[in-house]
């Protein structure tokens, strides 16, 4: 009897079992979060917005100085904007030289992501260190190096390649590789140290498991690597191509302000000179928020076609 009344009780267990998880708390998140979006609201929110409303305006260095009103002229600046030949040749040539630089950056980068695994302790720390010096050089200190290396009277590099006195900055695409060389020098390392970092978290059975099976390097990188190393992959395409569409000073210090006759003039630098050389501010807020736009739907795109890609796996 004593062993059936026992059975007959609901075990402690069991009960513990089919209990429903409790909800944590839903705003317990927001509220560790909330510092950070402050500070993300007051450095980027409102910025934003104060570019969107002069955009909208007419602004010019009359409405700076008090001397007019400012007034309201709605969609008329994005208007006079798209229909300039100029702006659309410009965002051509933007276009086309972000994305040489993303993709040397990133072949780059990634090549020797895998070097750093081949080599030896010493030549790695070597790599390690002149990569995070060319990291850690200012821009405007890159590119006047940059310049004096590829000077056509003191520079090293035409002696070196025979050429004489060829002035890579006078040509348009002799610029445009120039400034697209200084990029990638000091844009590659944070490709590199990240991958790096990524490759040695996969486990080595996996690699070695494949090298045995007589894959080439190129197999096990398409293969296994790069699968493995997709999110880490996505940061920096997407890290990669906001920093080359928005390149400023490179362009503005190597080729004297754009080039001649504005010939490697981007949108950064192009939204400059309308702003404040022209002192045109409603066109130059135009241009920068175009540029934004622009970046948003390459990201969101981006990251769509990897969850799609995902998804399908």
């Amino acid at each position: 009897m004593r062993a059936v009344r026992g059975s007959s009780r609901p075990r402690s267990g069991s009960r513990t079992s089919n209990a429903a998880p409790r909800p944590s708390g839903g705003w317990t998140p927001w509220l560790y979060l909330a510092p950070a979006l402050l500070v993300l609201g007051g450095l980027l929110v409102y910025p934003v917005y104060q570019l969107g409303l002069i955009s909208f305006l007419e602004y010019t260095q009359a409405q700076v100085s008090g001397g007019e009103p400012t007034r309201f002229r709605g969609l008329a600046n994005y208007t006079e904007l798209f229909g300039d030949d100029q702006f659309w040749q410009i965002l051509l040539a933007t276009v086309g030289f972000a994305a040489a630089c993303v993709v040397s950056t990133l072949a780059v980068g990634c090549a020797l992501a895998v070097l750093l695994t081949r080599v030896r302790a010493v030549p790695r720390l070597a790599l390690m260190l002149a990569a995070l010096g060319a990291w850690a050089t200012p821009t405007v200190t890159g590119s006047t190096v940059w310049l004096f290396l590829f000077d056509p009277d003191f520079g090293p590099v035409n002696r070196l390649l025979g050429i004489g006195d060829f002035s890579w900055t006078y040509g348009r695409y002799s610029a445009f590789l120039l400034v697209l060389l200084e990029v990638v020098w000091c844009s590659f390392p944070f490709v590199m140290v990240t991958v790096y970092a990524g490759i040695r978290a996969v486990p080595a059975e996996i690699l070695e498991a494949a090298a045995l099976d007589g894959a080439s390097q190129w197999r096990i990188w398409r293969s296994v690597l790069a699968p493995a190393l997709r999110p880490i992959l996505v940061i920096v395409t997407v890290q990669s191509v906001i920093w080359d569409f928005k390149v400023f000073t490179q362009i503005y210090v190597m080729t004297g302000g754009g080039g001649i006759a504005g010939q490697n003039l981007v949108l950064n630098v192009y939204a400059y000179q309308k702003a404040f050389a022209s002192s045109q501010y409603s066109l130059g807020s135009a241009i920068g928020v175009v540029m934004l736009l622009i970046l948003l739907a390459i990201t969101l795109g981006y990251l769509r076609l990897l969850r799609r890609q995902e998804e399908e796996l």
